[in-house]
Parts: C-alpha cells; structure tokens; sequence
C-alpha cells in the first residue's frame, strides 16, 4: 500500500509539473512568427510611420494592458541607441508586448545587454533580433572625434572603446572616403556615416560570438539577428544585407 501511495504522488508530481511547462509554454513561449515574418511586421509598421498612419494606440489599450499583465510573447528583440529619436515602437508602429527593446548609447551590447537579449530569445521565443543604429549618433560621433584619446569621462570612455572597433573598417569601405587619407577631418560628417554603419554591422555579428545561448539558437534557426540603420529626417529603416 505504501509503495501505491509512493507511485501515484511521483505521478501526481510529473503531471503538475507537466502542466505547469504547458502553461510556461503558453504564456512566456515562443510568439508564433518565423524570423522572417517578424521582420516583415517590422517594416510594414515602418511604412505605417513613415507614411503618418500610425495603428499602434489600438494596440496600446486598457484591453491590452490587461491580457498582457501575466505573460508577454515580443516577436522581435531591437538593440539600438538611447537617442530620444529613436523609439523603436513609434518607428515600427508597435503596441504592448511586441517588441522587446534594449537601448544604450551606440546600441552596443555589454554583459548586461546581452544578457537581456538572451532572456527574451531563449525564455519568451523571440526569433528576431534587429541591431538598429542611426543617422547622426552621438556615441559614434564623440568617437570619432575623440581619434583614441580620452573624452574626460571614464564612463563616455568606455562607450567610445566599444565603438571605436568599427573606425578602421569603415575607413576602409566608406565610398566617400576613396582617395581621402584624412576622411575623418575632411569629410566628417559622411565619415561619421560611414561608422554608423559599420558598428551596427559590427554588433550585430559580434552578438553570436559573444553569446553561446544566441550563436546555439542561431544554429538551430531559432533567431535572425539583422542590422538596420534609421533615417532621422525620413523616418525610413533600411537594412543592411
């Protein structure tokens, strides 16, 4: 009789943790997008904005606030800058529990940003991470005019070191650059450009190297990680191939 007793609560305790994993599944589980999909909503939601017809405020509702109070599924994860004009969820006409966003100066990624991106992609199934740089970034600007000095502040420093991988690179492809020793100097502005792209590029595929749990779900085809850049005076996103 004891070992019955012992047999049905071991079988009790697999059932509710069985249930308990349907329930994890079903509200902190994956959204239900392929990669690709995802990316389209994107930029169909940046049409939407560019086009000034914007649906996102119906999607950011008491209604929606409430059904998402215990579990959210963002489809797609957006690394970009903490410029004030940049939100990813006006950009991409986006409401509650779409998109999981991380933003930090130069959108570039430290332990703690990967970490966050590696919660939303292993643990809500996010199968889209976009690296969105912009036009005119301060954090890429200051460093390059920095030229490997420091700026006086130890923390700006530390932005600008984690920046300052994707200078030579973009040195050596910017098409405004060709035939200028001192592109940084005589054409600053395009330069600045220049470097722009190359660091979302950069970070974007650095995050499956400095990540095991994101370089796995990327060989899986778990995630696709892409780079975009986004235009302040358009509003436009274009992405990098």
């Amino acid at each position: 009789m004891h070992k019955n007793r012992m047999i049905r609560r071991l079988a009790l305790t697999a059932f509710s943790v069985f249930v308990a994993g349907l329930a994890y599944a079903s509200s902190g589980g994956a959204p239900g997008v392929s990669p690709d999909e995802a990316l389209q909503k994107l930029m169909d939601g940046n049409k939407n904005y560019v086009e000034n017809k914007l649906t996102n405020a119906a999607r950011s509702d008491a209604a929606t606030r409430t059904s998402l109070a215990k579990s959210q599924k963002p489809y797609a994860i957006i690394l970009t800058c903490s410029d004030s004009r940049v939100p990813p969820e006006i950009v991409f006409d986006k409401g509650l529990g779409e998109l999981f966003v991380v933003r930090v100066a130069g959108n570039i990624p430290d332990p703690v940003v990967l970490g966050s991106i590696e919660y939303a992609a292993e643990h809500l199934g996010s199968p889209l991470i976009m690296v969105l740089g912009h036009e005119r970034c301060g954090a890429v600007t200051a460093t390059v005019e920095s030229k490997g000095k420091s700026t006086g502040s130890a923390n700006i420093d530390a932005i600008v070191k984690a920046i300052e991988p994707s200078v030579k690179p973009a040195a050596k492809d910017c098409e405004a650059c060709k035939g200028e020793k001192k592109c940084a100097e005589s054409k600053k502005s395009d330069f600045v450009e220049c470097v722009i792209d190359a660091n979302a590029k950069t970070v974007a595929a650095s995050l499956t190297k400095k990540s095991k749990i994101l370089k796995h779900l990327a060989e899986e085809k778990k995630i696709k990680i892409v780079a975009a850049k986004y235009d302040l005076d358009e509003g436009t996103v274009m992405l990098f191939k």
